[in-house]
């Protein structure tokens, strides 16, 4: 009876400590794993690789950023990405300034800054952007992780009246 009570304490340690989070041990190479994810992210957007760059998604993400309606789910990115890829003018860097794992290691947020090329819808002209952003990252069942909340913030103001009409 005691190896019993022995053993189920055990197993509901174990239960408790949840299958497929990370240890505080793992917390480095979580970080690690995110620092590397968004540079194979980056190198996607360079390729300009529409099935990579929808592939650092999960399938109920939301993307927010300046100047556009937010897009969400597998089909609102896959429309807003494909356009944006579809840019012949579209560059996209993004550099991490901070990068958190939670204690569970089944959440994650990277933090920075980037820059964009792109053409503007309104005006047709090439226009340079940069500013800040804020990804939101799962763990998945796979162990990867998939951003589940992309949110930018551009630092450039917006045109006004008069020069948007030129």
């Amino acid at each position: 009876m005691k190896h019993t009570l022995t053993v189920m304490a055990a197993f509901a340690a174990l239960s408790l400590s949840g299958c497929g989070q990370s240890s505080g041990d793992n917390r480095q190479a979580d970080i690690q794993a995110l620092k590397d994810n968004e540079v194979r992210w980056n190198q996607d957007y360079a390729a300009k690789d529409l099935a990579k760059i929808e592939a650092h998604y999960a399938p109920d993400a939301t993307i927010m950023a300046s100047g556009m309606p937010s897009a969400s789910g597998t089909d609102g990115i896959h429309k807003l990405l494909g356009e944006m890829v579809a840019d012949p003018a579209l560059t996209l860097h993004f550099q991490a300034a901070r990068v958190e794992v939670s204690k569970a290691g089944d959440v994650g947020y990277t933090q920075g800054t980037y820059q964009m090329t792109m053409t503007d819808l309104a005006s047709k002209k090439v226009v340079n952007d940069h500013g800040s952003y804020v990804t939101t990252y799962a763990r998945q069942a796979d162990g990867s992780w998939k951003a589940v909340s992309d949110i930018a913030t551009s630092q450039v103001p917006p045109p006004t009246q008069a020069s948007a009409s030129k």
